[in-house]
């Protein structure tokens, strides 16, 4: 082999050629490097989170569309889906409940997510840095950030009841089949009778179910009434999982098999995101697609047992309730269920999106996740009332009593059916996987939110410290989630997530809307979105006009007034809560959007001007507004000098070379 001159560059490591933009002053004859020594890059380090077919080598990409899609699609299909939508339907007149929900869908939903995946991919930037297009409301991506801490540490509390339901479906009978020994006097498989009206002697008297039974009576229909009794699976989840105390007053201990299981939870979590997207973007081909899987296979189960057709009936109404659409309280539902499914206003769409590729047609992605999510919640409706149905039969009880939403449903009701199935473990096992699989994505990309935004407050320290950095934010969500798993944890998973999860996203997401149309400019923005997607017609732009400026502020005014106007005191089933705990979730939504109005005043002190020529400064977009990367900036944003780069685009790349000092 020939001796390689400078400029050369041979495959297979025999030598290594010299790459170099500019000249360092005081340096020059370039050293040849030993042929065993690997390229290397003396200015632009990469960590983890890129590699060297990324379009941006400074914040990294996707390794391809798949990782991003499935991720988005793991975000938004969450527990929600399974447990909320099906309850909803059947409550809202069946299946004409889809009627409202699709509307919802295309007036709010839609709108929203699509707004939010342009914001994030045009920029590159995070929840809170992407507010340098209206520096005034940067408040609005730091409520957005606060209120995702907050429903991650709860979300994994949740995370940790499916992973202890999971370890105890190991068991050749289910633990909560039967009354066992944690049982009280209540506890029973079947309902008990307590009294009924009889007819004796040709006239009806009221008398208790022993005197009719030692008499061969019979009761009158519809007359029975039977003695509050628990069935078993309601007696384990509260005895025996929570270990549930008497309020939020009482917090008594840790339960450490609880606490055990969120640190596992953690644990895998922070596994997953230890290379950012490059990591968690691999694990959702698994806990994104399975889940589908499991659905599936529930379903088929559950279609073919008896009573099923009752359940799915149920579900979807035998005959749709259509007068159900004169009420207001169905279209409420519907837009909250559609807003709160898809994710909206959470910052995790804009950080998700900040890693596609600048000319990734972000707008056939938004339909395509959002029209899944929704099959996915309709397809789950059919897959959980089946084997609901079945229950019903078994237990010869009417639907609606075995019906239940939320908690309630995942851990009670459908518990209490699969126990009822032959080879009942092998079914418990499956739904909590679904579960635990379900939860898992949506905590990848909340976790992922959270390190975004670190990312792009201080680059440097996540270029060198990403692995520390997440780990360590893993173990403080897991510390402050320990008073989620004592006794009295599960009132505090409900308080956080009806005061966290409610208003201040609505307020996050109407001041998103407003700002960006009204105050940045729907026409500029649109102009913004031709950047990445090509040009399109006035005719293409015609719905998302009318929705951006005027259909889905208004839809969401009108859900934020609803929610406060019909506020009602916490409580978790029977139980109410204190004045001081109702106290505690209004203080927590203040610390979530007191951030809105405490950096708009920051950002009005630090301008320069009058009072007006201060705000309308801040109305503006910063000097450093637009595409990432200088080769997409066009005409539109030639002007664009970014001064923490300036410094950086000046030092010379050097690559596998070595400089003498003359």
């Amino acid at each position: 082999m020939g001796s390689c001159q400078p400029g050369d560059r041979r495959q297979g490591g025999e030598c290594v050629g010299i790459s170099w933009t500019g000249s360092p002053a005081g340096y020059a004859q370039p050293v040849q490097l030993p042929s065993h020594v690997k390229d290397f890059n003396l200015t632009n380090e990469k960590d983890a989170h890129s590699s060297d077919s990324d379009e941006n080598s400074e914040r990294g990409n996707w390794s391809n569309k798949g990782d991003y899609l499935l991720s988005m699609v793991g975000y938004a299909v969450g527990l929600g889906n399974v447990w909320r939508f099906p309850y909803l339907t059947y409550q809202n007149g069946g299946g004409a409940f889809l009627i409202p929900y699709t509307l919802m869908l295309a007036l709010a939903g839609l709108p929203l997510f699509f707004m939010e995946c342009s914001l994030g991919q045009f920029a590159s930037l995070g929840p809170v840095s992407i507010w340098r297009i209206l520096p005034l409301f940067q408040g609005v991506g730091i409520t957005m950030v606060i209120i995702s801490t907050f429903v991650t540490i709860y979300y994994n509390v949740i995370i940790a009841y499916a992973l202890y339901y999971l370890f105890a479906s190991f068991q050749k009978v289910l633990p909560w089949s039967d009354c066992f020994s944690w049982a009280d006097e209540f506890c029973s498989k079947t309902r008990i009778v307590s009294d009924c009206n009889i007819t004796l002697h040709g006239e009806i008297i009221h008398a208790n179910y022993s005197f009719i039974t030692s008499n061969n009576l019979t009761c009158i229909n519809g007359t029975i009434s039977y003695k509050p009794v628990q069935f078993p699976s309601e007696q384990y989840w509260n005895k025996v999982a929570l270990q549930r105390s008497s309020g939020l007053d009482e917090t008594g201990r840790i339960v450490w098999y609880l606490a055990l299981c969120l640190l596992l939870s953690w644990m895998i979590v922070g596994a997953a995101l230890f290379k950012g997207i490059k990591s968690s973007g691999k694990v959702v081909y698994f806990t994104a697609l399975f889940p589908y899987v499991i659905l599936l296979i529930l379903l088929v189960r559950g279609a073919t047992l008896e009573g099923a057709l009752d359940g799915i009936e149920y579900y979807i109404g035998r005959q749709s309730n259509i007068t159900k659409l004169m009420e207001a309280e169905v279209w409420k539902d519907a837009a909250t269920q559609i807003f709160y499914s898809l994710s909206v206003a959470w910052g995790g769409l804009v950080a998700l999106s900040s890693y596609n590729k600048f000319h990734n047609n972000c707008y056939s992605d938004a339909i395509l996740v959002c029209v899944t999510n929704c099959v996915t919640s309709i397809f789950a409706g059919f897959a959980i009332f089946s084997i609901l149905g079945h229950m019903a039969f078994v237990s010869e009880r009417p639907v609606s009593e075995v019906v239940d939403s939320g908690f309630d449903l995942a851990f009670v009701a459908y518990p209490e059916a699969l126990s009822k199935l032959p080879v009942s473990p092998l079914w418990s096992f499956l739904f909590f996987f679904m579960l635990l699989l379900l939860g898992l994505d949506s905590q990848f990309a909340t976790i992922e939110t959270l390190t975004t935004t670190i990312q792009d407050i201080y680059p440097k320290v996540m270029k060198k410290l990403r692995i520390p950095v997440t780990l360590g934010l893993c173990t403080l969500l897991f510390f402050l989630g320990l008073i989620c798993v004592t006794q009295a944890g599960i009132y505090w998973v409900n308080l956080i997530d009806h005061f966290c999860a409610g208003w201040g996203i609505l307020i996050a997401a109407v001041l998103e809307i407003i700002g960006i149309i009204y105050i940045y400019g729907g026409n500029r923005f649109i102009e913004d979105i031709e950047m990445m997607i090509g040009k399109k017609s006035c005719l293409f732009w015609l719905w998302w006009r009318m929705c951006w400026f005027f259909i889905t502020p208004v839809l969401l005014m009108t859900i934020l007034v609803w929610s406060l106007v019909t506020f009602s005191r916490p409580s978790y089933g029977s139980v109410l809560y204190p004045t001081w705990g109702t106290a505690v979730g209004w203080c927590m939504i203040i610390f979530c959007v007191i951030w809105i109005p405490i950096v708009a005043i920051v950002k009005i002190v630090k301008a320069e001007g009058n009072l007006v020529q201060r705000i309308v400064s801040c109305c503006r977009p910063a000097a450093n507004w637009g595409p990432y990367l200088e080769c997409h900036r066009g005409e539109r944003y030639s002007h664009i000098v970014d001064p923490k780069k300036k410094k950086e685009h000046e030092i010379p790349t050097v690559s596998a070379v070595v400089y003498k000092q003359q």
